[in-house]
């Protein structure tokens, strides 16, 4: 701590050099927040799927139907402790640039299948009972004002014609990652009114007695609709939801080539910063090295001069995109929720740290072994 003073003298020699390279941290670590919130919104709550939930789905495509027979005979296999299923309904609220996801759900079981969404006994008892009933989550509820006992009109486009639902309740995560942009309407109602796929449901969701068992399961399953007209394929929630996500294409590697870019330029853009800061100091280096400074000690100390431009632009970067996301999805509701998680903070005021240190000791090793007769010749 004793040469803290000098390491900040040093960086306030340039002031507006150290400015605009504490500055490119913070937009590369704002950038990094960014997509960090992106990609696991796209991944539609991955991170959070249950451990002892599977989904059945057609073999041939997510977007193929099952018959709504299946579900009986689903229930009735073994070490299946309880199932749902559900429909994409597809409508569009007012606008088609004000979308948010729609299902049609079964209103006896859906709930107990998915416990981590909360909803108050009444208001769920209230959506039970009005066949028109439908369910929002709170961020798309305070994204369009819409409380309990709203008329919503949704125009529909897999399912032709205007149909109006009655807001019954509004359900909460348990965490901040799940999913609250969503909307629920009644299966039973969708079937009876719809004039195709009639018979059909989407996808199921089962719940197994123990998730150590979830292979088994999933093979039974398989097998009891195997050589069938409808074959299913049967895999973990996680598998599932990321299947949903990998309908637009790999977003993952999308993001981790952007990311990996945008470090790579960092380092070249503060190692050049550094290794101009040190070349203008070479002659003091010489005189430091002539007092008795070792070579180790001259290279701790530039390099945390770098270090500390990266936390303190790290820092700043990562706080803008986390006040960013406090003010909710900017994209009108294409992302299922916009949350920046203490982890991923973390990991990315790391990656600033790291870059910092391999930027400054570049420079700083090409310092240390400049001579002290040749570092005084600058004088």
């Amino acid at each position: 701590m004793r040469f803290l003073p000098l390491i900040l003298r040093n960086l306030g020699r340039k002031k507006m050099r150290t400015l605009l390279t504490a500055g490119s941290f913070a937009a590369a670590l704002f950038l990094f927040g960014l997509l960090q919130v992106i990609g696991r919104s796209l991944d539609q709550g991955v991170e959070v799927a249950g451990a002892d939930r599977l989904a059945v789905r057609n073999r041939v495509s997510i977007i193929m139907p099952l018959p709504y027979s299946y579900g009986a005979q689903i229930g009735k296999l073994p070490n299946i402790r309880d199932y749902t299923w559900a429909v994409w309904f597809g409508g569009v609220y007012q606008d088609e640039r004000n979308f948010f996801p729609q299902f049609a759900v079964d209103a006896q079981s859906y709930h107990r299948v998915y416990p981590e969404l909360r909803i108050a006994d009444d208001q769920w008892q209230a959506f039970v009972a009005d066949r028109q009933g439908c369910v929002v989550g709170r961020d798309l509820a305070e994204r369009f004002g819409f409380q309990v006992g709203d008329r919503i009109p949704i125009r529909g486009t897999i399912f032709e014609g205007t149909w109006e639902f009655n807001l019954r309740a509004i359900y909460d995560g348990e965490r901040p990652e799940d999913p609250t942009s969503d909307m629920w309407i009644r299966y039973d109602y969708l079937e009876e009114t719809r004039e195709i796929l009639k018979g059909t449901v989407g996808w199921y969701v089962v719940r197994v007695d123990d998730p150590a068992r979830s292979d088994e399961v999933a093979r039974t399953i398989d097998e009891r609709f195997a050589n069938s007209s409808f074959e299913t394929r049967t895999e973990t929630e996680q598998a599932f939801l990321t299947g949903f996500a990998n309908q637009i294409g790999n977003v993952r590697l999308l993001i981790l080539s952007v990311g990996a870019v945008v470090f790579f330029t960092l380092i070249l853009v503060s190692g050049n910063t550094m290794a101009i800061a040190v070349r203008e100091r070479m002659a003091e280096l010489a005189v430091m090295k002539s007092l008795g400074f070792s070579n180790l000690l001259l290279l701790v100390l530039v390099a945390t001069e770098a270090v500390i431009l990266a936390l303190v632009g790290g820092s700043a970067g990562l706080l803008a995109a986390k006040t960013l996301t406090r003010f909710g999805d900017p994209t009108g509701g294409l992302l299922p929720f916009f949350y920046l998680a203490p982890a991923e903070m973390a990991f990315g005021l790391l990656l600033a740290l790291a870059v910092g240190a391999v930027s400054g000791l570049i420079p700083a090793t090409a310092a240390v072994r400049t001579t002290i007769v040749a570092g005084l010749r600058g004088i």
